[in-house]
């Protein structure tokens, strides 16, 4: 990993912003929630985290790496707790693409087998929980446009083009010769029509983080609360409440189906009480909660049925494939319970 990464232009494009002087050393690659680039190095005496796009380019991997950068930078000075940007370089003759600095946080991803003391302690489980509520409900909050985020996406009819955008996902999937077609998911058709019928009329725009579950926070390693809120390459301006819903879509359940495994379980609240958290610290209108849920089902189902597509063509390992289908046909029947 380190070698995707030209150690001496970035040591010099660092001395050029004031930033340390001498040898980049301890160079580490971290692991994160997606195929970026991550290293962390020490230079002069000060720690970074350094991120970049994927080895394989995708056609905007690098104005993704621009939005993020962006983000954090706008971030800095609120509520919400992030990881703060130090520099960034949109400039992709630098490295060859766009990257930035960030401080290193000091905490830990919850998914997987937790640490101590938080593995002991139900209470403080539950409490995890609902600060992840808390974190969300700051972000919702925010002012976008104070924050110079006004043109950062496109909230004009964003709830109304989301069932046509995700259907029309679903319906490219037809050019992987053998996925069984929509029809492998239950209600499908069914589910879109009910989001379409009952979408809720007005909304307030606000920052979206996009994709905010258990697996893009890390808490503090001596208590409940978030550290920060990590991997923002889906962040946009539109409704915060997709968020919410994407927690309860994602949130564990005790069903194979679950999106995220965190062990021991026993404490976190339950969906309920996610709401109730987040009601308590947002101005905003949950009564049509339900219909930001089955969003969240009726999105993430069919990106993960696309694995599943791309392994009937032999284009994706068959066992991921299977095993993500059966998540998203977990979701959909969430969803037709949730609508029923």
């Amino acid at each position: 990993m380190e070698s995707a990464v030209d150690i001496e232009s970035l040591a010099a494009w660092m001395t050029d912003r004031g930033l340390g002087s001498g040898p980049v050393a301890d160079v580490t690659p971290l692991a994160g929630g997606t195929q970026n680039i991550l290293l962390r190095f020490t230079r002069d005496g000060r720690d970074y985290v350094f991120r970049r796009p994927p080895a394989h380019l995708r056609a905007n991997s690098n104005e993704t790496m621009r939005r993020e950068a962006r983000v954090l930078r706008a971030l800095a000075g609120t509520d919400v707790p992030h990881p703060a940007l130090i520099a960034d370089c949109g400039d992709e003759s630098v490295l060859g693409v766009a990257f930035y600095l960030m401080e290193p946080v000091d905490g830990f991803n919850p998914v997987g087998e937790l640490p101590q003391p938080h593995a002991g302690s139900a209470a403080m489980r539950h409490a995890m929980g609902l600060a992840l509520m808390d974190g969300i409900a700051a972000l919702g909050a925010l002012d976008h446009e104070a924050l110079g985020l006004a043109d950062f996406g496109r909230p004009d009819n964003f709830l109304g083009r989301q069932v046509d955008r995700w259907r029309g996902q679903m319906a490219g999937y037809a050019e992987f010769d053998g996925w069984p077609g929509p029809d492998a998911l239950p209600s499908v058709e069914a589910v879109g029509a009910w989001l379409e019928r009952h979408r809720p009329a007005h909304f307030k725009p606000g920052i979206m983080h996009g994709d905010y579950h258990l697996a893009n926070v890390m808490y503090r390693k001596d208590g409940p609360e978030l550290a920060a809120i990590i991997d923002w390459e889906l962040a946009t301006i539109g409704d915060p409440l997709l968020d919410l819903g994407w927690v309860l879509a994602t949130w564990p359940d005790g069903k194979s189906g679950s999106t995220v495994s965190v062990r021991p379980w026993e404490g976190f609240p339950s969906a309920d009480e996610l709401v109730a958290r987040y009601a308590g610290r947002s101005e905003r209108d949950l009564s049509a909660v339900d219909w930001y849920h089955v969003l969240a089902c009726y999105k993430l189902g069919i990106l993960l049925e696309g694995t599943y597509a791309r392994a009937c063509a032999g284009k994706a390992p068959r066992d991921t494939g299977e095993k993500l289908h059966g998540r998203a046909v977990h979701l959909f029947e969430r969803a037709e319970t949730l609508i029923r």
